[in-house]
């Protein structure tokens, strides 16, 4: 399958290629990624590497980890997924994605060693899917930038996902879960805690969320299993001290280290636990790093998509779950008090989203909404989500299938207010093309 490949490709041709490569079906297993891997000489044995899981959050971890690292001075590799606008932004070095000509030489390298291993080995070895070449492909670019630190989100899930290849982290991380992709995961948390535990390597340190008993239940038996030790991270472990529109200044004390205050330039609560596990792992790494090296590293990060302002009055938060959607409404309510609220909204079809449109309806006084439809086979039409819409709210409810339309009737409708832009990571990214398109116009 898919064993075409040919050598001198340009990027567009690689990018389309990649594309073309299942996203969403049955896994190969880890074994055949390790093929490819020992092809390579197993570069990842080489690398001091961070793993991240979870459901919600684990994007912002990595991000504020390699903050840090790189604020240090720390060679620092980042992988990552989804991508927003660029498909290069998954692979970082030292926090700025890899050129084209970078991504086109690593897509070159794997993808010789996919077609030998395609041909010596077609009864054992299976093209990688989408997310499986990619992963390779960040592996190759680490190794030849000579990145030291390596921080790894995973894809989906975690026991079986192409990046638990990797046999010695220095620690993992498994941030907040919650009912996703119960198709794959199961259907309880504590079956997707499960899942997500399995990134749990013998000895190596484990962070995690322990808001909820089930969840934490699930990642303790894995992590007395491995002979892991456990952070736990709660609520109860920091205090607010300051929030405004543009930063949250917050004290942790979670009782493995010494008290400390962090400032994060972010306008949601929950990004709080996402620091607090970040912080709790950057400790663990047990590097040298100094308190001052943590604060300008949180200080610093910046993470797109997630609450961000992207004009004036334009926020985007990628919220593409129920969990996610229901920590945006709590950011989302400290607006409505003193502005007009406008919403964008679209969603992918494996997603609960009426569930989440409930939620939104339930808990937000805006204006008017205004429903679209993501430029994906995976779209829901703008057309059904307005009937849901309507099932929850008086407002006006407003469907136009094109993103670009449906944002600058958004806009226009947002005059003073707030625009609030949530759904889903596709609309996001679709978001910021169309305003980058604009800039460079």
């Amino acid at each position: 399958m898919l064993c075409d490949f040919r050598s001198g490709m340009s990027y567009e041709q690689a990018t389309a290629y990649i594309d073309d490569t299942p996203r969403f079906t049955k896994k190969n297993t880890l074994e055949n990624t390790r093929m490819v891997l020992e092809r390579m000489g197993h570069p990842e044995r080489r690398m001091k590497l961070i793993h991240v899981a979870g459901s919600n959050g684990k994007g912002s971890v990595c991000a504020y980890l390699s903050s840090i690292l790189t604020t240090a001075g720390r060679q620092t590799g980042l992988f990552i997924s989804p991508h927003l606008v660029e498909i290069n932004e998954r692979f970082q070095l030292n926090q700025q994605p890899v050129s084209n000509a970078v991504f086109l030489e690593a897509f070159e390298a794997v993808m010789k060693l996919v077609q030998e291993l395609c041909r010596e080995c077609p009864n054992s070895f299976a093209h990688p899917t989408f997310f499986e070449l990619l992963f390779l492909m960040g592996i190759w670019i680490f190794d030849q930038s000579h990145m030291e630190y390596v921080v790894l989100e995973t894809g989906l899930g975690g026991r079986f996902d192409a990046t638990n290849v990797i046999e010695k982290p220095l620690v993992s991380v498994i941030t907040s879960i919650s009912l996703e992709h119960t198709e794959y995961l199961g259907d309880t948390y504590e079956q997707i805690a499960g899942e997500k535990a399995g990134i749990i390597k013998e000895g190596c340190p484990v962070v995690y969320d322990a808001t909820r008993a089930d969840v934490e239940a699930a990642i303790l038996k894995k992590a007395a299993q491995m002979h892991a030790k456990p952070y736990a991270i709660r609520p109860d472990m920091y205090k607010i001290l300051m929030n405004t529109q543009k930063t949250i200044d917050f004290s942790m004390d979670t009782g493995y280290y010494l008290p400390m205050n962090v400032c994060i330039s972010s306008v949601a609560e929950y990004q709080i636990m996402n620091a607090c596990e970040a912080v709790t792992a950057a400790h663990v790494l047990d590097i040298g790093l100094t308190e001052e090296d943590i604060h300008r590293g949180m200080e610093r990060m910046h993470w797109q998509g997630r609450m961000e302002t992207i004009l004036p009055g334009v926020i985007l938060d990628g919220a593409h779950n129920d969990s996610g959607v229901e920590e945006f409404v709590k950011t989302a309510r400290k607006f409505q008090k003193d502005t007009k609220v406008t919403i964008l909204f679209s969603c992918v079809k494996e997603k609960d989203y009426e569930g989440m449109i409930r939620t939104i309806c339930s808990n937000i006084t805006f204006d008017s909404v205004v429903v679209t439809e993501v430029d994906s086979d995976r779209r829901v039409p703008a057309e059904e989500l307005g009937q849901i819409f309507r099932r929850y709210t008086d407002q006006m409810v407003t469907e136009i299938s094109s993103i670009q339309e449906a944002f600058d009737v958004a806009l226009e409708r947002k005059d003073e207010g707030i625009l609030f832009c949530v759904g889903s990571l596709y609309l996001v990214g679709s978001l910021k093309m169309i305003i980058r398109s604009r800039e460079y116009a």
